[in-house]
């Protein structure tokens, strides 16, 4: 059985263990990568009484209220990235 550590350091791939460093030669003259911090900065709750209080409060942030469970202030636009590509640029 392996121990955590040894997990840690190594991986499976294809059923056979890589030792950790062998991803190093794969990642040569890989583009650089940053991930955006996405995440909110302030969570707030909102209850309403009835329909017409969430259309009074559509009509004040000036966005539609659908069934989703949460919105984003200003409405943020959904990102689409499974079209996007890296390209080289040498």
């Amino acid at each position: 059985m392996m121990t955590i550590e040894k997990s840690i350091i190594e991986y499976l791939e294809n059923g056979k263990v890589v030792k950790s460093e062998e991803w190093k030669k794969e990642w040569q003259d890989m583009p650089e990568f940053e991930m955006e911090d996405l995440s909110s900065f302030r969570k707030i709750v909102v209850h309403f009484r009835n329909q017409e209080d969430i259309d009074k409060f559509a009509e004040l942030i000036g966005q539609k209220i659908t069934k989703a469970p949460s919105l984003w202030y200003p409405e943020w636009k959904k990102r689409r990235y499974a079209d996007k590509r890296y390209v080289d640029e040498s």
